[in-house]
């Protein structure tokens, strides 16, 4: 999606107040043509129909009815059959109540009127079913413009000048000892930038060993490394919840106002933040396995690092990396975290899974470990953990919303799991929030100084 519209937000301005006024004023329509219009000749064979009065309560039943299927239906499809293997925070089920209290309204409306009152109540539908969408969406933070329901390009290629200068002293050109510095979170020498902000763009990383059909990656330098001399940075990569991709965790995340505001803080230092995509397709989730879905472990664990060592300039201590992620991409920063101490010896795991999934456990196990259940229990995270323990200098933060009770307790087992394999564990809960893009943000914000302090940012 292109143009200035593909900009508008979705989770605040004037998209949501429009489409919610429309909502109000269209529903409110349907029920003063209901009450003061020409009846049709349903409402005039209905004898029980006795005056505004009649009417009027019926209207309203229809409106608690509607919210209570609404309720109910975010209870069978989310507490029941798990269609969503998530649970909908109170919002969530309030916003689907609301659009269902409307749909009844006017549905109620147009049967009890005429033919004007049955278009409204057409466009009532369509506006308070897109209220409601919208206001679950909010409480998400998935979609945060209109743009955004694609899977459009939310920042333009880095620039051909800013990949020069990072390669040029990228270690794998330099040699791994030039990257052996620690950064300081100080301009040194006269040599700190004027540049207020970092930068994101995207770049095509290829899967030269995996042959993994990854979509394009995101990355954010941090004002330092924006500098004429760009001293060596630890490196965060990245990864989406599923659905989702690489532009989601830029967009949803707001990856750079955080991390800029971490870095006018530290004298322009932060990490290089590398958002890679584990799925391929925002539909599709291989387990960061390598199985029949592609070869998704292969191209984190050596495509993407072999890129980044070779194109960015960044330490390469595995002190210096972290892999970090959302729901699914949560478990895999436990599961490349715990399998790859000396690639990754941070992770940051929000709100992630105890185990990879794909389906039930029989699909599981068929899609992501040729069928064998063996092989398939000895990769799970708490399995990886307890077999490789103990774990000499890892850090782990596990954070989880406060409204999320599907994964509440699943970072409680985890986090446990970790701390038993001598991974330096420390668990946080984002106030009013569930599973969704609002808790990344504040375990980003807020609680991520274990990471810094193991890459030596603080102290």
């Amino acid at each position: 999606m292109n143009g200035w519209w593909a900009s508008l937000s979705l989770v605040d301005g004037a998209v949501p107040v429009i489409v919610d006024l429309a909502q109000l004023l269209l529903v409110a329509a349907v029920v003063v043509l209901a009450l003061f219009g020409r009846r049709s000749r349903l409402g005039a064979r209905d004898r029980r129909v006795r005056g505004r009065l009649g009417r009027g309560l019926i209207i309203a039943a229809s409106a608690l009815a509607g919210s209570l299927v609404g309720w109910a239906s975010c209870w069978l499809l989310s507490d029941q059959w798990d269609l969503f293997d998530v649970s909908l925070t109170p919002v969530s089920r309030a916003w689907v109540a609301v659009a269902f209290a409307g749909v009844g309204v006017a549905v109620t409306g147009a049967a009890l009127s005429g033919w004007r009152a049955r278009i409204v109540a057409t466009a009532a539908v369509v506006a308070s079913l897109m209220a409601g969408a919208i206001g679950v969406n909010a409480d998400f933070g998935q979609y945060t413009t209109v743009g955004s329901l694609s899977d459009h390009q939310v920042a333009p290629p880095l620039p051909a000048s800013l990949l020069a200068l990072q390669a040029h002293a990228a270690p794998d050109r330099l040699g791994h000892a030039a990257a052996s510095a620690t950064p300081s979170s100080r301009p040194q020498n006269g040599s700190g930038s004027s540049v207020a902000h970092g930068v994101v763009g995207s770049v095509v990383i290829p899967a030269t060993v995996s042959h993994f059909a990854a979509r394009p990656a995101y990355i954010y330098l941090p004002p330092a490394a924006l500098r004429a001399h760009p001293v060596p940075l630890p490196v965060i990569v990245m990864l989406s919840g599923q659905p989702g991709s690489p532009g989601t965790v830029i967009s949803s995340g707001n990856i750079a106002a955080i991390f800029d505001s971490f870095a006018r803080s530290h004298g322009g230092v932060a990490p290089i933040v590398v958002v890679a995509d584990q799925l391929s397709a925002p539909q599709n989730n291989p387990m960061c396995v390598d199985g029949a879905l592609g070869a998704s472990e292969s191209y984190l664990t050596v495509d993407v690092p072999n890129w980044i060592r070779s194109h960015l300039t960044v330490r390469t201590a595995a002190k210096d990396w972290a892999i970090a992620g959302f729901s699914q991409g949560g478990t895999c920063a436990i599961q490349l975290g715990s399998a790859h101490p000396g690639l990754f010896s941070d992770i940051i795991d929000v709100s992630g899974q105890l185990a990879p999934k794909n389906g039930g456990l029989h699909q599981t196990i068929a899609l992501g470990f040729g069928g064998d259940a063996n092989l398939y229990r000895a990769s799970l995270p708490q399995t990886v953990l307890a077999r490789r323990a103990p774990y000499l200098d890892s850090v782990a933060v596990f954070g989880v919303g406060q409204l999320d009770t599907r994964y509440g307790p699943v970072s409680v087992v985890m986090s446990a799991s970790a701390g038993r394999a001598g991974i330096q564990t420390t668990r946080v809960v984002s106030p009013g929030t569930g599973h969704d893009w609002h808790t990344v943000q504040w375990v980003l914000k807020n609680e991520l100084t274990p990471i810094y302090r193991h890459m030596g940012l603080e102290r």
